[in-house]
């Protein structure tokens, strides 16, 4: 399997239950789907278990997956749908630990003043200090393009409720940055 694109007959080789086939495919997918889930998981734990789920489920579905279609944009639906899925199913008992978490993260605002520029890292970073639902919404409907009424079905959300969600996740995010350039301030002038 090439780094860079994936082989046919090594996808009907892993839907055929062959496990060499299936590490290499692994392999080619952590590189392809770790970066989503992180988006969306506030650590690498929680990334690869996300990953790992959706992974099966990605094996599964290659038995019925058109081979004329591209790989990467199907398994990257796979793996997002997945994420999805499991924070419909766990989102009664997440609310609590979301606004708990919240506020602690708060305090311990992990940030970079020597960055002139918010990277890929530092977004991510800034995603993790959302509360979930809104995280969940602005990956939806930032990175990965849905429109609210899609969002709103996924979360099972009203289209108003993924709005307020977006807006708020907009909002604490741009406080954060302000947060985090007033404090770079505060160091490059010896303030702090």
């Amino acid at each position: 399997m090439i780094k860079n694109e994936v082989d046919i007959s090594q996808l009907k080789e892993a839907a055929k239950g062959n496990r060499k086939a299936q590490y290499l495919l692994y392999k080619y997918c952590f590189d392809l789907l770790m970066p989503i889930c992180f988006r969306y998981m506030k650590n690498e734990e929680f990334a690869r278990e996300e990953l790992n789920t959706a992974f099966v489920k990605i094996i599964k579905g290659l038995k019925k997956w058109d081979y004329s279609k591209g790989f990467e944009p199907w398994a990257k639906r796979i793996t997002v749908n997945s994420i999805i899925d499991n924070y419909r199913k766990n989102k009664k008992h997440l609310y609590h630990e979301e606004i708990d978490s919240y506020h602690a993260e708060l305090k311990m605002n992990h940030i970079n003043p020597i960055e002139d520029e918010i990277g890929y890292n530092e977004i991510v970073e800034l995603l993790h200090q959302l509360p979930e639902g809104s995280r969940n919404v602005f990956n939806l409907y930032v990175i990965e393009g849905y429109k609210h009424d899609e969002i709103a079905s996924m979360l099972d959300y009203t289209v108003s409720n993924s709005k307020w969600h977006l807006s708020n996740a907009r909002k604490i995010m741009k406080g954060l940055i302000i947060n985090q350039r007033n404090i770079a301030l505060m160091i490059m002038i010896g303030i702090l």
